[in-house]
Order: structure tokens, then sequence, then C-alpha cells
């Protein structure tokens, strides 16, 4: 089942690749909807699941201390991974604002640290499938609504280069989750409860960092407001009833 979800993450970048075929009013109404459910399905997994997870499996040791920590390092190593990804919210359109090189230059920029970043995401989604398939489920769905953008943007900077050199780059990024998956497989029977216990943490704070850094400065950024809410409460929502089905 994890190795599944890290495959089909990759299928969301190419739904941002969809996207910018669309016409300029659709693509952002689907981005910013895609924003917004993300938002309120990661926040609720969060605090209904994989923080008390997280508890639950580092009851050992001084518990409150490791989580922030790992919290704290999940943050910074995305924070370092996003340094290198420009500035990507809806309202920028790089092709009308560079020059073709300067375009390109940001879409192989982007392409590389946003495999980094879903090569450490699809490690975190198959730790978590593993545990719990329902959890591993919903979190999948969090992380893939949040990759839409960037492959909308992957797309629109690279739409100039030649033909094998953009699919590379979408292959790329589409397959790193799955690797992400392919490695935490080959390693999974060898971790201990502890260990599950501090990637489940980091895990949080991968998307504390997504939710905060990412999805809100986007939404805030947003004038519509009521798709914003009606994409948060059909997140939670989500989460929600994923959780009382699978209890």
């Amino acid at each position: 089942m994890g190795l599944l979800l890290t495959f089909f993450l990759g299928l969301f970048i190419l739904v941002g690749v969809a996207v910018v075929r669309i016409g300029e009013e659709r693509h952002h109404t689907i981005e910013n909807f895609s924003i917004a459910l993300a938002c309120g399905t990661m926040t609720a997994l969060v605090f209904a699941d994989l923080l008390p997870e997280a508890i639950e499996h580092l009851e050992e040791g001084p518990t409150a201390i490791i989580i922030v920590v790992c919290i704290a390092i999940g943050i910074g190593v995305l924070k370092i991974l996003d340094h290198f990804i420009p500035d990507h919210d809806g309202e920028l359109t790089l092709s009308h604002e560079c020059s073709e090189s300067n375009v390109a230059h940001i879409g192989i920029i982007t392409t590389v640290a946003v495999t980094l970043h879903n090569l450490i995401e699809g490690m975190a989604v198959f730790s978590v499938a593993s545990e719990s398939p329902e959890t591993g489920m919903l979190m999948a769905l969090g992380v893939g609504l949040h990759n839409i953008p960037m492959g909308i943007i992957i797309a629109s900077t690279l739409e100039h280069e030649r033909p094998a050199k953009r699919y590379g780059f979408l292959a790329a990024a589409a397959l790193s989750t799955f690797v992400g998956g392919v490695v935490m497989s080959l390693t999974w029977g060898a971790i201990s409860d502890f260990a599950i216990g501090i990637l489940i943490s980091l895990t949080l704070g991968m998307i504390v960092y997504i939710v905060a850094f990412e999805l809100v400065p986007h939404m805030l950024h947003t004038r519509n407001w009521k798709l914003s809410a009606v994409g948060i409460v059909l997140g939670v929502a989500i989460v929600l009833a994923g959780l009382f089905i699978g209890e």
C-alpha cells in the first residue's frame, strides 16, 4: 500500500501539468481550491492522527522534547530545500516577467528542489502508510494536492525546452516520491518502534512547514475566500470521515 501511494503521488505533479493547459481563470480556481483542500486535510491530520501516533510510539522517552526537536528538524529540512524554489504563488506569471533562458533556469532549479523535497515526503508517506494505511491515504491526499502548484510552475517554466529535456525533468519530479517510498521499503524491517515515532515526528514538522509557510500564505493572497473556506472545511471533513471509517 505504501509504495502504491507514493507512486500515485507523482500523478499530482502531472495534474499540475494538465492545469497549465487549461484557461487562466480555471487555472487559478483549480489551484486555489487544491491549496485550501490540502490545508484543511493536512491540518486535521496533524492534530487528529499523526500527533497522537507520535506520542504513542515515543512514550518511553522524553516525548514532548523529542517531538518538538523532530518537528523543528522537519521544518528546517524543507526550509532549506524551499530556499532553492522560486516564489510559486498563483499570482506570479514567470513567462511574462523573465526571458526564456531565465525562466528555463528557474524551472530546472525548481525541479531539482522539488525532486529532493518529494523524495523525503515519499519516505514520510511510506512510513505513515506502513503503520496505518488509512492515515497514509489521507496524508498522501494532502501532500499530493500541495504538489499540484509545483507541477504548474515546472510545466510553465520548461514549456520552451526540448520535449526530451522537459519530459525528463517532469518524470524526475513525478517519480521522486516513489523512489523515497522504495528506499524506506528496503529498510523498514530494521526500524524500531522508537525510530518510527521519530519518522512520524519529522513528518509532523514537514506538514507544519507546508501548511504554515506555503499553503496559508497562498490563501492569504487569494481573493476567493469562499472557495478557500469550502476547501478547508471539505479537507477537514475528509480526514475526520476517513479516521471514523478506519476505526
